[in-house]
Parts: C-alpha cells; sequence; structure tokens
C-alpha cells in the first residue's frame, strides 16, 4: 500500500474561464432528520464552494433552515423529500446519508433511512453514489452500486460488511478476547468484492478501489468533534462531480486532513467543523491552483 501522491491532485478537474454555471458540477444532497440538523448542512456548505449547484434535500426543519441562509449557497435549490427523484438525472453525482437517522433515532416526520436509501440506489445504480453517515448504518452491501464512493469510519465498516460479527465467531472457541482491527487488506478485499470504492476514516485514511489502496496520514485531534466526517463527505462528493472516484476520494481525504493540520498550526485542538469548511478552500488553493 503506497502513500497518497500530493502531485495527483494536479490531476482534479478545474472549471476553465469560459465555463458557464452548471458546467462545473451539479450535487444532489440527500439528508438531514428532526434530531440531526447540522450534520447535512456541512456537507451542504463545503460542497457548495466546489461545485456550481447542489440540490439540497431534506427534511422541512432543514430545509427552511437553508432556505434562510441560501446566501451561503447562492446556486442552491431547495427539493423536498418527495421531489428528490425529479432532480436525481440532472445531477452530476448523489450524496446520501449525512444527517439521516438509525431506525432507533427517527422521530415522527422523518424518513425511513433503510427504504429511501434501498429504493434511490436500487433504481439509479448508474448515477454517481457517494455513501455515508446514517445511510451506511442500515443498508445491505450487496445494493451498493459499482463505482460508488462509501465513507465509513471503522464501526460503519464493521455493520456494514458484518465483520466484528465473523470475527467473534472464528475466535469463539478461544479462551482470551482477541480485539478486531480493520487491516487495509480487509478493505481491499471488500472493495473488490463490491466494485466500489471505500475511504476508511481514521488517525490514517484508507482508499481502495479493488484494484490499489491508499493510505493518507496527518490530521489530529482536534478533526474528533462531530460534523468533521459530514464535511469530508461533502467535499468527496464535489470532488466526484467531475472526477473519476477513486481521485475523488483520495484527494478529499488528503485535503480535509491538510485543513485540519492547518488549523491547528493557528488554533491547536481548538476548532469546530464550520471552521473546517472555512479552512478547506484556502488549502485547496495552495495544492491546486
Amino acid at each position: 500500500m503506497r502513500e497518497f501522491n500530493p502531485n495527483d491532485l494536479k490531476k482534479l478537474y478545474i472549471p476553465a474561464s469560459s465555463s458557464h454555471k452548471g458546467q462545473n458540477g451539479k450535487l444532489l444532497l440527500i439528508g438531514g432528520s428532526k434530531i440531526f440538523h447540522a450534520a447535512s448542512l456541512w456537507s451542504l456548505k463545503i460542497a457548495s464552494r466546489i461545485v456550481d449547484m447542489v440540490f439540497y434535500s431534506s427534511v422541512p426543519e432543514d430545509n427552511q433552515i437553508v432556505q434562510k441562509a441560501k446566501q451561503e449557497f447562492r446556486d442552491g435549490i431547495v427539493v423536498s423529500r418527495n421531489k428528490i427523484e425529479d432532480y436525481i438525472n440532472e445531477a452530476d453525482c448523489i450524496l446520501i446519508g449525512p444527517g439521516l437517522p438509525r431506525k432507533e433515532g427517527e422521530e415522527e416526520g422523518d424518513d425511513d433511512t433503510k427504504l429511501l436509501t434501498e429504493k434511490l440506489l436500487k433504481k439509479y445504480p448508474n448515477k454517481k453514489w457517494v455513501i455515508d453517515g446514517g445511510s451506511l448504518q442500515v443498508i445491505s452491501p450487496d445494493i451498493l452500486p459499482q463505482n460508488s464512493i462509501i465513507t465509513p469510519h471503522q464501526k460503519e465498516f464493521e455493520m456494514l460488511f458484518e465483520l466484528r460479527i465473523k470475527n467473534q465467531e472464528s475466535n469463539k472457541n478461544k479462551n482470551h478476547n482477541s480485539s478486531f482491527m480493520i487491516h487495509d487488506s480487509m478493505v481491499e478485499e471488500m472493495a473488490k468484492k463490491y466494485k466500489c470504492v471505500i475511504l476508511l476514516k481514521g488517525e490514517t485514511d484508507i482508499v481502495c478501489d479493488g484494484h490499489e489502496c491508499v493510505m493518507i496520514e496527518g490530521g489530529n485531534a482536534g478533526m474528533t468533534k462531530g460534523g468533521t466526517g459530514d464535511v469530508l463527505a461533502g467535499l468527496v462528493a464535489a470532488l466526484y462531480c467531475k472526477n473519476e472516484a477513486f481521485l475523488s476520494a483520495c484527494s478529499a481525504s488528503f485535503i480535509n486532513k491538510k485543513a485540519g493540520d492547518s488549523l491547528y498550526k493557528r488554533v491547536g485542538l481548538y476548532f469546530n467543523s464550520s471552521d473546517l469548511v472555512d479552512e478547506i478552500p484556502k488549502v485547496m488553493k495552495k495544492l491546486i491552483l
């Protein structure tokens, strides 16, 4: 497994000076719930700094928040949940999951995350998908579309692929407890089996597409705060609108960690996800342009 080469960032799509609105990426973001308001908003904020158009679909409460703050993503459109499919074909990429509740977290008025996610993934398997958060925690890996990007942390990886259960069964006759560790070979195996790109989040991120794996080091304890994963998901999806999947996942991981390191130099561990959103464009300018 190799380290990510920062020179690969130069392969990322850069809008041409002659381009027009809408030509540089359209993202549909499906996320949020009555209890998890901020998650999808962090994804929205970073994506709106990169692509031309964000179609944002959440519960009415979140939609109202975004309507009031619409100047923060001036080319965005708020989409009610019952109108999602009207925008799927127009979008270059779809991000689903940030802030969507697991079954036990649903409140009255929330969509059923499993039903919503599986319905859309099955109906539109040829679209570019980034699957994150609540969606990852309730679906079966068998419905992952080819070339989709998934962004699990370790627990979500275990849940999705039922690896802890398999590990416990294989060790049930032993007299000692063995801690479960995810190795890059497991990530590569699952990426190859399901023909997807996996960005496993951690102190060192691992990105695999079934053919190769890359490790991305960096970041700091300031990035353990709530929302940093939602920022990363939004960044991945924004890049995937105009780039191939593996490059998008690797680049987003690298940029996200570099932004965290940049903040650490200025304020130590004392920053939040909104700070990270604001820092990422500055880091991208230095690294890409």
